[in-house]
């Protein structure tokens, strides 16, 4: 069972509105949807839009596709319906006509919510729900029935971490969060499903939902990504690199975040004078071409807290955003948790556990965060405060999200 089952339960039972479930690639959507029919006895109602009976099926009789049983409300699965041009005319007469008999749930690799602009709005019959790459709470916990609210997560942020956790982490970062490679534990197969990975988002899904068709020189754009990690992204470099237009390279790291092979981070500026406004920083859901140790690590906390970012705003427990703080002097802190537009969680990466960085201390004082956290993959000793900024391990951090 996924973080995100009881919600996705709530929302069909209680809200009674369409479930879309939107991530990676290879995240575990299908898996996940599958359970839930599988739960309600209705394994037979999943549809897939790459598979062309299913595909014939719903346009054949997109009213009626699916088996209806006798004594309760049926489940229909989706997925990737987004490939449809008109996935949101079909999906909003669908929900109208079969809403109040039928839980409809949905899956995408594109982005459900923004992707397609045009044709009639789905406000108001639709949640929406991102399922992210496992993390390590999820790793540990087998029970895990969502994510932590902010108050407990801080409530046990000083507990120690679960046994096995250090090594699970160690695991998470060689190997990703993504379950094939994951719970695979080999490195031979990583390699195997990152190439599978690339084929289909890069070239099948890149064809498929945008109008790109350099399709190479895309590819070449995503190689130079990983030694890019973690530092303020010119595209100005990287269209001269490539050899393209500044308009051509924007466009394409668009897209790519579209299709969730990317995210990026921008910078926070607030009321703080002398900071980056323009230039993200952009991080990779599969990280593992990441070579520098450094920003492998970093990528690895940033899939962490964009998860906690979208799944408290997913569940409603507040308007959370996430940036990176850098000023034109380039004192910098890797991540900026805002809740409401107001500093929330001031949080650095390093790689060892040492003296408290200069820049942390910086940004602390002048963004008044309610929390601030310098994280370390080594356990730091003592658990003390330092000038107002906790020391954690990461294994213990991680663990709870």
């Amino acid at each position: 069972m996924r973080y995100l089952t009881p919600a996705l339960l709530r929302l069909l039972g209680e809200e009674r509105k369409m479930a879309f479930v939107a991530g990676p690639r290879q995240v575990g959507k299908t898996t996940l949807v599958r359970h839930l029919l599988e739960r309600a006895g209705q394994a037979d109602n999943y549809f897939n839009w790459d598979v062309e009976s299913h595909r014939k099926a719903v346009l054949r009789s997109p009213e009626g596709f699916w088996t209806a049983p006798s004594s309760e409300r049926a489940r229909i699965a989706l997925d990737e319906i987004h490939k449809y041009p008109r996935w949101k005319r079909f999906l909003k007469g669908l929900y109208d006509s079969a809403g109040a008999q039928a839980d409809i749930l949905v899956t995408g690799s594109g982005r459900l919510d923004v992707y397609q602009r045009g044709g009639d709005s789905l406000l108001g019959r639709y949640g929406l729900y991102r399922l992210h790459p496992f993390t390590l709470g999820e790793m540990l916990t087998t029970d895990r029935s969502s994510v932590l609210p902010p108050q407990e997560l801080w409530r046990q942020v000083r507990s120690a971490p679960p046994a096995g956790a250090r090594e699970a982490l160690a695991q998470l970062e060689r190997l990703t969060g993504f379950p094939e490679p994951l719970f695979s534990g080999s490195e031979a197969r990583l390699r195997r499903w990152r190439r599978a990975r690339h084929h289909l988002v890069l070239r099948e899904d890149l064809r498929d939902l945008t109008r790109i068709r350099d399709i190479g020189l895309v590819e070449a754009l995503a190689a130079l990504l990983p030694e890019r990690v973690g530092s303020p992204l010119s595209l100005n470099a990287l269209s001269e690199d490539l050899g393209v237009a500044f308009g051509s390279v924007r466009a394409w790291v668009e897209a790519l975040g579209r299709l969730y092979y990317l995210f990026e981070i921008r910078p926070f500026a607030g009321r703080l004078a002398r900071t980056l406004r323009r230039e993200a920083k952009v991080y990779l859901f599969d990280f593992s071409e990441i070579q520098d140790p450094g920003a492998r690590f970093e990528n690895l906390i940033a899939l962490h807290l964009l998860k906690l970012r979208d799944a408290w705003n997913d569940w409603g427990l507040g308007d959370y955003d996430l940036h990176y703080v850098r000023d034109k002097e380039k004192r910098e802190v890797d991540f900026l948790l805002t809740e409401s537009r107001r500093p929330y969680l001031l949080l650095e990466t390093k790689l060892s556990g040492g003296g408290i960085s200069p820049s942390l201390l910086y940004f602390r004082e002048r963004l008044k965060p309610a929390h601030t956290v310098q994280l370390s993959r080594e356990e730091p000793e003592g658990t003390a405060d330092v000038h107002g900024v906790m020391r954690l391990g990461a294994a213990r951090f991680c663990s709870l999200v």
